[in-house]
């Protein structure tokens, strides 16, 4: 292929969107693909189809370079390069499911099939358990499209390693670029593309399709066993006397061996990725008769850590259902309105399930907490207007508007907080707050 080809990407969801347009801003012609009418009418009219950080930016530096549809074969003739960002929710094995990608690709080869192009490159970004690609996607290209691997088509797995909230700082500086091929020349035209997308130097993994299947769920679940370890590190400090846990998870993480990355005492992790990648790694190495006992030991751990938070929440609450608790960050993570596998929203729920009122706020996540629970709780319309409500409050994220809260809020005596990210100062507060952090020695409380 000579000089840049033209590339579509099927879905046009938060990652999809965020993808085509940091692709067009770049110099690329893309072509979207959705079969939401939104989101295509959306990128047509120049509008970001969903919220995230600098998603309007990229679209406006596209500069026309950027069109959707939701013809299938219109996106095929006009591109050599197709990414496929459609959802893989998990089954209840652990397993991935392939549903929507395989409706997606069904769509896509058939297109292939109908025209008189020589050459495709079909890209999997969407999550997958090892295995996938080469076992039931490149059998249904070749089927349907009656084209084969190697001779008409390429096929990639190139999985993004992003977060909701931070997904086009993530995908234009990535620490690594993963890029599974079922040829040296599909990694190659991969490489090219990034290398002209990425605004740092990132390595670039080229592999196996296989080994870089493995690589995506591995990598993923290496990091929620260290989160989990900080996190029980946490626990242990919070019964020892003259302990801090960000005094020896910066220590260890100077460790070249360890880093400071995700090395954070808190909360459970959460969102669409880290908790069910992690199932699946476990799931698939249990296919192949391997016990993946740190991955299982993980997942059990990161549920614990909501059930001992609200432990202590139970033990401040003297007057049962008389005191109201504020739990202030609903989002799995900050700048983000996603509430999946989010730990404020499962502290909620044990809660409720104790018989407590909870009153709650999120700067950007309460409409879909409101879609959840409805009218079960309350809702606040400042992190101020939690605190007036609120005998207890709880700081779930480490959203940066939590970090404003001082003396001022405080509306009643006694008020508790527990900081479970450790935001604020404790010392600052009156008499009649009692200041509770994670991963500090309360004397029981």
């Amino acid at each position: 292929m000579g000089g840049k080809p033209s590339l579509s990407v099927v879905g046009l969801g938060k990652l999809g969107a965020c993808s085509a347009s940091c692709f067009a801003a770049k110099g690329f012609n893309v072509i979207g693909v959705d079969i939401n009418r939104g989101f295509v009418d959306a990128i047509n009219r120049g509008s970001a189809p969903v919220k995230e950080p600098r998603l309007q930016e990229m679209i406006d530096l596209s500069k026309g370079r950027l069109r959707a549809t939701m013809d299938f074969e219109e996106a095929v003739k006009g591109s050599g390069i197709t990414f496929l960002i459609v959802p893989t929710p998990s089954r209840s094995d652990g397993h991935f499911s392939d549903k929507y990608l395989k409706d997606a690709l069904t769509h896509l080869a058939a297109a292939f099939g109908k025209s008189d192009k020589k050459y495709h490159i079909f890209v999997i970004t969407s999550t997958v358990s090892p295995g996938t690609t080469e076992r039931e996607l490149v059998p249904l290209i070749e089927s349907v499209s009656g084209r084969k691997l190697g001779r008409d088509f390429g096929v990639s797995y190139n999985p993004e390693f992003i977060a909701l909230g931070s997904v086009i700082t993530d995908f234009l500086n990535p620490d690594m670029v993963l890029i599974g091929g079922s040829s040296e020349q599909v990694c190659d035209e991969l490489e090219k593309v990034y290398q002209a997308v990425c605004e740092n130097k990132p390595y670039m993994a080229k592999m196996s399709v296989a080994s870089a299947e493995v690589t995506k769920i591995s990598l993923n679940s290496f990091v929620t066993m260290k989160i989990s370890f900080a996190n029980t590190l946490a626990n242990i400090c919070g019964q020892i006397p003259g302990t801090n846990i960000d005094h020896i998870t910066k220590a260890l993480g100077a460790d070249k061996r360890v880093s400071p990355h995700y090395l954070k005492g808190g909360l459970s992790f959460g969102g669409p990725c880290f908790p069910r990648d992690n199932r699946a790694f476990a799931a698939f190495a249990k296919e192949y008769g391997v016990e993946a006992s740190l991955a299982t030991a993980t997942d059990r751990i990161n549920q614990v850590q909501t059930e001992l938070l609200a432990e202590l929440i139970a033990k401040q609450t003297p007057n049962g259902d008389r005191n109201v608790v504020g739990v202030l960050g609903l989002a799995y993570k900050p700048n983000t309105p996603v509430i999946e596998e989010s730990p404020g929203i499962k502290l909620i729920e044990r809660l409720l399930e104790r018989n407590l009122e909870v009153i709650a706020y999120d700067p950007i996540a309460t409409e879909s907490a409101r879609v959840h629970f409805e009218d079960r709780i309350l809702y606040a319309s400042s992190a101020r207007d939690c605190f007036q409500s609120a005998t207890i409050c709880v700081l779930t994220t480490q959203c940066g508007e939590f970090k404003e809260i001082d003396q001022s809020y405080i509306a009643h005596d006694p008020t508790t907080i527990i900081d479970c990210w450790r935001l604020l100062d404790g010392s600052k507060f009156g008499k009649g707050v009692n200041y509770l952090a994670l991963g500090s020695f309360n004397g029981g409380k």
